[in-house]
């Protein structure tokens, strides 16, 4: 078969077919009674070869390497292409995001251009002063999309960029709340703390929605993250979170606090004082956890908080009762 109909049955140009020759791949064995190199089956099928590699992404050097060298084996090409492949997919993964992130910035000239890819830069930097100058530049000088200072907080280990880029975040409204959620269900333990922190940053009723729902999270770190922000707000759902906390000393001087706001009024208070006292009344508190449930209710009003200390003050542990009658003088004098 002569170059121009292998060039129309195979699709491969004969151009390329002569590039082939040129090189030592294809070499055609045949020859016509003109005079004519041919193509023999066999040489056609060498060419649908080459074309088979080729489209899984060989260069022609490793063709001809794979087709004429035994030691160059399947399983080394294929896994060889799979590195490369995913490299380089990861790479376009990133310029696309990149991409994605200056266009959703909307930038009107070259300038916010090469503004915005300064400060993305920046917010990957090994550097931390760089990164925690990047998230305050965000919103002092250029915007940065909500997405990049979201995906930054969530992966910053720093604490001091980790509360600039909160803070930035902050800045820019409900717009980052989607993504934070989904950080509240990442199978990183850390991500999901970081999550929650950022949504704490945040004051307005989606956010405030988001961490009643971290009440219910399997991650016991994100619902007393939750609990302390709520506590703040005056949620009051956050109380059994927050008296477990004083009980097992995570942060219990926090958690109290927040008790001691949220019973700044009366109902709220009265429904404080019931659980305390019903904490205290279980099975199992030992003398240091009264304690602390003894100091929780110094700053929570009423007879039901009084009447608990006066119980508390006959605490058979010394420092408990000793800690009751304190607290009841200081409330009488008041």
């Amino acid at each position: 078969m002569l170059i121009g109909d292998v060039a129309r049955r195979s699709g491969v140009s004969a151009r390329m077919l002569r590039h082939y020759d040129a090189l030592g791949l294809v070499r055609p064995t045949g020859r016509s009674d003109a005079g004519y190199r041919e193509y023999s089956s066999r040489d056609i099928q060498r060419i649908f070869h080459i074309e088979s590699l080729r489209s899984l992404g060989l260069s022609l050097r490793e063709v001809r390497r794979a087709l004429e060298d035994p030691a160059f084996t399947p399983a080394e090409l294929v896994a060889g292409l799979i590195r490369q492949t995913r490299e380089r997919i990861a790479a376009e993964t990133e310029l696309l995001t990149r991409l994605r992130r200056i266009d959703a910035v909307e930038p009107t000239g070259w300038e916010d251009v090469f503004q915005i890819v300064a400060l993305l830069q920046a917010l990957g930097s090994k550097s931390a002063g760089k990164r925690q100058s990047a998230a305050l530049s965000s919103v002092e000088e250029a915007a940065l999309p909500v997405e990049a200072l979201v995906e930054a907080a969530l992966n910053e280990a720093d604490p001091n960029v980790a509360g600039a880029l909160r803070w930035a975040l902050a800045q820019s409204g409900e717009d980052g709340l989607a993504l934070l959620a989904e950080g509240l269900g990442s199978p990183a333990a850390e991500v999901r703390e970081r999550a929650v922190q950022s949504i704490a940053e945040l004051t307005n009723d989606g956010s405030t929605t988001l961490l009643r729902q971290a009440l219910t999270n399997p991650d016991l770190v994100v619902r007393r993250h939750a609990a302390l922000a709520l506590g703040a707000r005056g949620v009051a759902e956050a109380v059994p979170t927050l008296i477990d906390m004083v009980v097992e000393v995570t942060n219990d001087v926090g958690a109290a606090d927040a008790l001691s706001a949220l019973a700044s009024r009366p109902a709220p208070a009265k429904r404080i004082a019931a659980r305390l006292v019903d904490r205290l009344a279980r099975e199992g508190v030992e003398p240091p956890a009264r304690l602390r449930l003894t100091q929780a209710l110094a700053d929570i009003p009423g007879t039901t908080a009084s009447q608990a200390l006066a119980d508390l003050s006959q605490d058979e542990d010394r420092a408990v009762a000793l800690t009751a009658t304190y607290i009841l003088g200081i409330r009488d004098t008041r």
